[in-house]
């Protein structure tokens, strides 16, 4: 099928605070995004009335052929069904993303985990793009990752393969020791700083300034994460590994220290092999990469 200038796509991304939106045009781009507080705590039905509410009023505006959605939490991308997920977002295994929003718009609609988006939208439109092969691991409250081979995601046997944030180490899961959230709560526990008072920026922007509690944290961060991706490189061996979430806003500090710690936990013939490089789309990638799984889908 040949795509035409006149097909315009609702994209969504929904994550534990925002639910991200926009209009993309395959060949010129988003031709606008916004976002609005993601109603978590009112679980699955709630979100899917936001998105009905907002998709309203943009096919109004706009010759929409199809949604596309990215979100947090394990999916069924055959049913578009949400497996499981996090206490972050109530009630929100069970729903029934594609069903609800075909039957509403009588549009097509396709559903992908984000961070599964996120590593589509560096393979087709970011870092990634050429390489037959890439892990791309996004790191924030907790860790995941997408599995990409020429391009496609590689899904496992139920649907969740990529789960590393599970993945045992000495000291715990990996996103229990590794995550920025955990950067910032132990940063927090060495300053005497009340629970929520701080965030990654707080902790790097002291670490600018030298200040050695938080410059020791993120050492210890970068080195346990490393030591993470160095495990799943051995079994996948990947072209490339893509870093993405909030916290590679500050590659300059963190992306040296994870070259470091993968040359320490890597034999020299993989390690001089894997280039390691930020995600390039930011927090559009979810958007993005969930047009381009409707277009896998679809096209």
């Amino acid at each position: 099928r040949v795509l035409f200038r006149s097909e315009y796509y609702l994209c969504f991304d929904i994550g534990g605070t925002s639910i991200k939106y926009g209009i993309w045009e395959p060949e010129r781009g988003f031709l606008m995004t916004d976002e609005k507080p993601t109603p978590a705590k009112k679980g699955g039905s709630e979100i899917v009335s936001v998105m009905k509410k907002t998709g309203d009023e943009l096919v109004k505006l706009y010759p929409v052929a199809g949604i596309c959605i990215s979100t947090a939490g394990m999916v069924d991308c055959e049913k578009g069904i949400i497996t499981y997920a996090s206490p972050l977002i109530s009630d929100y295994a069970g729903t029934r993303l594609k069903e609800e929003m075909e039957s509403y718009f009588q549009l097509p609609c396709e559903v992908e985990n984000d961070v599964n988006c996120a590593g589509l939208a560096e393979c087709h439109a970011g870092v990634a793009c050429g390489y037959s092969s890439a892990l791309c691991v996004t790191v924030g409250t907790g860790i995941g990752a997408a599995i990409l081979l020429d391009g496609k995601v590689l899904h496992g046997a139920c649907g969740n393969a990529g789960e590393v944030g599970y993945m045992h180490l000495p000291g715990g899961a990996l996103q229990d020791i590794a995550a920025a959230s955990v950067l910032v709560s132990e940063v927090e526990s060495a300053m005497g700083l009340p629970h929520g008072s701080i965030d990654g920026k707080w902790v790097f922007d002291h670490a600018d300034t030298g200040d050695i509690i938080c410059l020791s944290a993120i050492e210890k961060m970068a080195d346990i994460l490393s030591m993470g991706i160095a495990n799943i490189c051995y079994v996948l061996n990947p072209q490339i590994v893509v870093l993405g979430g909030g916290i590679l806003a500050r590659e300059e500090r963190l992306l040296p220290l994870v070259h470091r710690g993968l040359k320490k936990y890597l034999i020299s013939a993989i390690a001089e092999n894997t280039r390691v490089k930020a995600a390039r789309n930011g927090n559009r990638a979810g958007m993005i990469g969930a047009w381009f799984h409707f277009r896998e889908r679809r096209f």
